[in-house]
C-alpha cells in the first residue's frame, strides 16, 4: 500500500514564484518507503526558492534533479541525495536512513547502498545536529508509539517503523514545531508509516495479529484460551473498521491497556475528544459484536 506522508499544518507562506516549467508531482508509483523521504525533500525545495536549473550546477543535471524529485526513472545514489541534502540543508542522518531503507525495499543490494554513498558513510550515519527538542519529545511518545505499531505489525517492523517515524519528523522538524499540536503531528507521521507496512483485508487493516498476545488470552485457563482467542479476533475485526480517529483511541485503550490521559497526550488531542471517541466507538462495537471484559493496565 502507498501512504503519503504530508502532515496537515498551520497555513504557510506561498511557494516563491519559479521561472520555467512547475515541479510536477511525484509518480504514483512511487512507494511508500521512497515517499518516506521524497515527500520532506521535495517540501523542502519548494520552500527554499532555489531553482533546479540553480540545482543542477552543483547536484545534478536539471532534467535528472526533476525525476529525482518527482520519483521517477531509477531510484537515485546517496552521493546525489547528500549533495542535494546540503543545498537544501536537511539533516544528513534520517534522510539517510530512509533512503537506505527505501533502497532496500526497491531491491537494491547491501553492496550497492555500500557502493552508493561514495565516501559519505560516515557523514551519514553520524546522528549529529538532532534538535533536543525532537529527542525528548522521541524518548517520551517511544514506548506507546511501539504498543501501537505491535498491534498490528510483527517481527521487527513495530521498531522499524517507529524509528521511520522520529526520522521523518526529524526531516520535517521545522514544520512540526510551527503546527498546531507537534504530539498529533508526530502521530499522524506514526499512523501513515505504520498503514504503510500493516497489512489490509477489504482496505482495512489486519489487526488480528495481536490476538495472540493480550491479555485477556494470556490470563485465561488453557480451556478458555481458543474461546478467548475467537472473542478477541471478532473484536479485533470489529475495530478494523471504525473510523481512523476511534480506532487509534480504541487500539490504544482496548488492546494495549492505556488510560484516556495517556492516549490524550499520545495523540495529541484534548482528553474530552478521547473520551467522545472512545464513546462513539462503543456504541459501534456494541451493536457489532458482544465486547469480552475490559482489561486494566498497559499490556507488558
Amino acid at each position: 500500500m502507498t501512504t503519503s506522508f504530508n502532515m496537515p499544518g498551520p497555513a504557510s507562506e506561498p511557494a516563491p514564484v519559479r521561472p520555467g516549467r512547475k515541479l510536477g508531482p511525484i509518480a504514483d508509483t512511487v512507494s511508500s518507503s521512497h515517499r518516506a523521504w521524497l515527500e520532506p525533500t521535495r517540501e523542502r525545495y519548494l520552500a527554499s526558492g532555489r531553482t533546479l536549473s540553480d540545482l543542477s550546477q552543483k547536484v545534478l543535471a536539471k532534467s535528472k534533479l526533476s525525476e529525482l524529485l518527482r520519483g521517477v526513472g531509477h531510484y537515485p545514489r546517496w552521493e546525489v541525495i547528500h549533495r542535494l541534502a546540503g543545498e537544501l540543508d536537511l539533516p544528513n542522518w534520517p534522510l539517510y536512513r530512509l533512503w537506505k531503507q527505501a533502497a532496500m525495499d526497491a531491491g537494491k543490494s547491501r553492496d550497492w547502498v555500500d557502493r552508493s554513498t561514495d565516501g559519505t558513510t560516515a557523514v551519514a550515519t553520524a546522528r549529529s545536529g538532532q534538535p533536543l527538542e525532537h529527542w525528548a519529545l522521541c524518548q517520551t511518545i517511544a514506548d506507546g508509539y511501539l504498543a501501537y505499531a505491535r498491534v498490528f505489525l510483527t517481527d521487527h517492523a513495530p521498531k522499524t517503523a517507529v524509528e521511520d517515524t522520529f526520522a521523518i519528523l526529524w526531516l520535517c522538524f521545522d514544520e512540526a514545531l510551527a503546527s498546531p499540536d507537534i504530539r498529533r503531528y508526530a502521530w499522524n507521521i506514526l499512523r501513515a508509516t505504520v498503514k504503510a507496512k500493516a497489512n489490509y483485508r477489504d482496505e482495512r487493516p489486519v489487526l488480528a495479529e495481536a490476538a495472540f498476545d493480550t491479555i485477556t488470552v494470556r490470563d485465561a485457563s488453557l480451556e478458555d484460551q481458543p474461546t478467548r482467542l475467537a472473542e478477541s479476533m471478532e473484536l479485533f475485526t470489529a475495530i478494523s473498521k471504525l473510523p481512523d480517529a476511534q480506532l487509534d483511541v480504541m487500539v490504544l485503550r482496548r488492546l494495549c491497556g492505556f488510560q484516556p490521559e495517556q492516549v490524550s497526550d499520545l495523540l495529541g488531542i484534548p482528553l474530552a475528544a478521547v473520551r467522545s471517541d472512545e464513546r462513539h466507538a462503543n456504541r459501534f462495537l456494541d451493536d457489532t459484536i458482544e465486547l469480552p471484559p475490559r482489561t486494566g493496565g498497559p499490556t507488558p
